[in-house]
């Protein structure tokens, strides 16, 4: 059964990443509507801004590695992260929650999950992931930060309550402005360890023991 869910899974995975080629051309076409205007999630509504198939592979590795079964992800997009983390899910009989602001994402999310035969697996929550997460209190084995990064301080000290000692948090996109200045705190609270990953695109976080 596993052997059949992960073929299905990495042929939705490669439709995926065929598509995501031009998400450069998207993301120039959405710059050069307002060049002169902060982008807004809204902006990036047909633009992947996925994960690499190397960080993927990754991260399926260190859910096997390490037996995460609770997973939140903030920041869906049309899914190819969360298709990795199901990849993951189905070793160690977990489950994910993930969160997307925009609704057309959503809703091509939740085809993919379903073509990939592990909809069963996660639970797609739209909107605004500080309103949508507010009442999740459940442990988290691992917390992916993969969405607007003025909002992964905010996120993480929502969702610290729920971290354990086992937690991991995967912090992608690690070497962008907002992203250094939320891992700067994070860095200044004893509780935590800080690993770098990608050539410092990725940093993982850890609970000490």
């Amino acid at each position: 059964m596993h052997i059949i869910q992960d073929e299905n899974i990495n042929e939705v995975l490669n439709e995926l990443f065929k598509d995501a080629k031009n998400d450069r051309l998207r993301m120039m076409k959405s710059f050069a509507k307002n060049p002169f205007r902060a982008m807004k999630p809204i902006d990036f509504k047909e633009v992947y801004l996925s994960i690499s198939k190397h960080q993927g592979e990754e991260l399926v590795s260190l859910i096997k590695k390490n037996n995460l079964k609770n997973i939140v992800e903030f920041g869906t997009s049309f899914g190819i992260s969360t298709l990795f983390l199901a990849e993951g899910a189905i070793q160690t009989k977990g489950s994910i929650i993930t969160t997307e602001l925009i609704e057309s994402k959503a809703k091509k999310a939740k085809e993919n999950f379903k073509k990939a035969g592990v909809d069963n697996l996660i639970e797609v929550r739209e909107g605004n992931a500080l309103e949508t997460l507010k009442s999740y209190n459940k442990p988290i084995d691992l917390l992916l930060l993969d969405g607007w990064k003025d909002l992964y301080l905010p996120l993480f000290k929502m969702l610290e309550p729920n971290f354990h000692e086992n937690t991991i948090v995967y912090v992608d996109n690690a070497d962008m402005a907002d992203s250094q200045e939320f891992l700067k705190s994070i860095s200044k609270n004893n509780n935590y360890q800080l690993q770098s990953k990608f050539d410092g695109k990725v940093v993982l976080i850890h609970v000490k023991k």
